[in-house]
């Protein structure tokens, strides 16, 4: 069997490992032929014939107008390729990683593992696992067609990525394309608004935290995690109910918020900053503002915005106290945007001089936030970068 595999990245190159030397990978940085550590070939683009290939696997972050996708014949997504175990995957816009390391948290007694979208590819799971715990991305979604889940987490669908679906109807359908395959006996648990999307799974709706909580019969006075982490507390919670009759509240009260979302620190002067540099999206940075409404915010936004309209965005921030600093590709866009709604804005352009900004700026019951409200690939090789770069800036001032 001939395995064509579309990019040279985290899913495929698991995948080529696995199935070495049959491999051939296609890459819009390949130039010319060569071979990688594991005797596959690497290719250019143009040397890709559909007549030849047998399966063809693309990863996930591969647009559906890239030429290869548009000329292949047996397009298949990694989740239909490999035969899975049981599995829960937890989709959405914002929360996604979080609910999955909780679930794992709480049923890592189980012999349950995560992967997915969290970094693990499915190629490099043990398929003898009794349940894989699955990150699952619209771009993966867009590409699956056959395998769902036995339980389905979706958390509230905003916009994002609208530059890759091209809309967002076309993000939402891919959100929502899994309990079209979901079987009898399965469980979906998803916004309210798409409780009645046609499905075999049984499909449990919920509006916000405490709705969810009640209909599952959970004590959420007694969980210590607060928001926006409540809601994917308590869909781990909803989910080990569900596969194990069991919710524990005093395990998820153990677990802990992976750094670079709502990370709060002090800086030498003991003023409050915070890298929610995961804030990559308008929502994400939405629910870091609604923490700290109290406080006058100077506020790191920029990068790529990933097509999305920040009408609402800019919208929301009207009657918050906001002072704005923006950097990254779409910061000319902010400085538009901040005018509309009357905020003082500061063209930064750089994260450094942001943070030089906001230090002129910043008072002892003020915060000084980091959350672009975009993607970092603009300045930075990932999130993760620009969020130690904040801090150690921060860290250094005097």
């Amino acid at each position: 069997m001939k395995i064509s595999l579309f990019g040279h990245g985290v899913t495929t190159k698991a995948i080529a490992k696995r199935f070495a030397p049959d491999c051939f990978i296609y890459d819009d940085k390949f130039k010319e032929d060569s071979h990688d550590e594991f005797g596959n070939r690497l290719l250019a683009c143009d040397n890709y014939d559909a007549n030849l290939s047998d399966v063809d696997i693309p990863s996930p972050g591969f647009p559906p107008n890239h030429r290869l996708i548009k000329k292949a014949k047996h397009l298949t997504s990694e989740y239909d390729f490999f035969d899975m175990p049981p599995s829960v995957w937890i989709s959405g816009t914002n929360g996604k990683t979080t609910t999955t390391q909780m679930l794992k948290h709480l049923l890592s007694s189980r012999g349950a593992i995560e992967g997915g979208n969290i970094g693990k590819a499915l190629a490099n799971l043990d398929k003898n696992a009794p349940l894989w715990i699955l990150e699952t991305s619209s771009f993966t979604l867009h590409y699956t067609n056959r395998t769902a889940p036995e339980v389905y987490l979706l958390l509230p669908i905003r916009p994002d990525h609208i530059s890759w679906h091209g809309s967002f109807e076309e993000y939402e359908k891919a959100k929502l394309k899994p309990l079209l395959a979901m079987r009898e006996g399965s469980v979906a648990i998803v916004p309210k608004e798409y409780a009645n999307t046609p499905s075999n799974a049984m499909l449990i709706g919920y509006e916000n935290s405490a709705d969810l909580a009640k209909t599952m019969n959970i004590d959420i006075d007694k969980i210590n995690i607060k928001e926006p982490f409540l809601l994917d507390a308590l869909l781990a919670l909803s989910a080990a109910k569900i596969l194990f009759d069991e919710a524990s509240i005093d395990k998820i009260n153990t677990f802990k918020i992976d750094r670079h979302k709502l990370e709060e620190f002090y800086d030498k002067k003991c003023r409050l900053w915070v890298n929610d540099t995961k804030g990559t999206n308008i929502d994400a940075t939405i629910e870091a503002l609604k923490r700290y409404k109290d406080k006058k915010i100077l506020i790191v936004l920029g990068g790529d915005d990933k097509g999305v309209d920040l009408t609402r965005f800019f919208e929301f921030m009207r009657d918050f106290n906001v002072e704005i600093f923006a950097i990254g590709s779409n910061a000319q866009k902010i400085m538009t945007f901040s005018k509309n709604i009357d905020k003082t804005a500061h063209e930064c352009k750089t994260l450094d001089v942001a943070v030089k900004e906001i230090d002129k700026r910043l008072d002892k019951d003020d915060v000084g936030l980091l959350s672009p409200a975009a993607a970092s690939l603009d300045q930075f090789s990932s999130y993760i970068e620009r969020g130690e770069l904040f801090m150690s800036l921060v860290k250094a001032l005097v």
